[in-house]
């Protein structure tokens, strides 16, 4: 029979991350802080968008060349990627102090405050089905980060470890932008919003390599390869998100990226960074759980979603 006390020890050494090192609680709050600005900063930008949109008369297809240019003469899109450039380096600051497997999914309450936000400027109140799937969203990330909160714990990373992920994430870049070759002009805000957001889940990894690598002294060309591989993915996630406000509201996109984001951030962490490695089974089936839930409402809420819908039905699809 296993002694009261030596199990006790076990159990509390396996609740490693905030009781190991209380630093970790810094991030929460400068996560909460980037999920603010990251709402105000969204409604801004969705704002331009649909401006420069209304403005050039061309609404299919994805954002020209042309309105993209266009979009740094509007004062409110300029004021949204303020904003949002606010947000990142909050982000970048909790990085820094937290796992990612714990500050990224915290991103989730930029969710309802862009929600409130968008209510309150379209002047269309949430469905019950939309408010609902709201709630799987920011109930699945809640869960997540709370098990995290206990379990996480961070590593060195390895050069074989960024290989993998920058071979990852030129893999996925390669297939989205040839799906959106062939499915631009009817493309749906569904496949931008999951582009962007797997897109963004592999910047945010990038990132928290680059300042673990930096604080460790180690910058040589593998990390400047992981400067660069960041630097074009936030690109191409930039255009994905643009577009995404140009085909969907804005609380639509922000709960694709602070759903899908993190979910992907979070699978690089477990599987490749090992930020997980002391959670025991239990706490994996319930990262798979709260991730399923929070995927959930994102889906039911781009069909419940009511500048989506006319009488309860989708709208019909833009085609050329």
């Amino acid at each position: 029979m296993i002694p009261l006390d030596v199990s006790l020890t076990d159990g509390i050494d396996q609740l490693v991350g905030v009781f190991r090192d209380p630093r970790i609680l810094l991030g929460i709050p400068l996560a909460l802080l980037g999920a603010v600005f990251m709402s105000f900063g969204a409604q801004y930008q969705h704002r331009g968008v649909q401006k420069v949109e209304r403005l050039s008369g061309k609404t299919t297809g994805g954002l020209s060349r042309s309105q993209l240019t266009s979009l740094l003469t509007r004062p409110s899109w300029v004021a949204g990627t303020v904003m949002l450039g606010l947000a990142i380096v909050c982000q970048l600051a909790a990085l820094s102090v937290a796992p990612l497997i714990l500050v990224q999914p915290l991103g989730a309450i930029a969710l309802v405050i862009t929600t409130i936000l968008n209510a309150r400027i379209s002047r269309l109140k949430p469905t019950r089905q939309s408010l609902i799937a709201i709630a799987a969203c920011v109930g699945g990330i809640f869960i997540f980060v709370t098990i995290a909160a206990f379990f996480a714990t961070e590593h060195v990373v390895t050069s074989r470890e960024l290989l993998i992920i920058l071979g990852i994430l030129a893999v996925v870049v390669v297939v989205f932008g040839a799906f959106w070759f062939l499915v631009r002009r009817r493309a749906q805000a569904l496949f931008y919003i999951m582009a962007a957001g797997v897109i963004y889940g592999f910047v945010a990894t990038l990132a928290k390599v680059i300042i673990s690598r930096i604080q460790a002294g180690n910058f040589e060309w593998l990390t400047l390869l992981c400067v660069v591989a960041l630097l074009a993915a936030v690109a191409v996630g930039a255009y994905f998100v643009q577009t995404a406000y140009s085909v969907g509201p804005p609380d639509l996109v922000i709960a694709g990226l602070t759903v899908i984001d993190p979910i992907v951030a979070v699978l690089i962490g477990l599987s490749v960074l090992g930020e997980a490695s002391t959670a025991p089974a239990w706490a994996l089936i319930g990262f798979a759980i709260a991730g399923a839930i929070a995927t959930w409402g994102v889906i039911q809420l781009t069909r419940h979603h009511p500048q989506l819908t006319i009488d309860g039905k989708p709208k019909k699809p833009r085609v050329a």
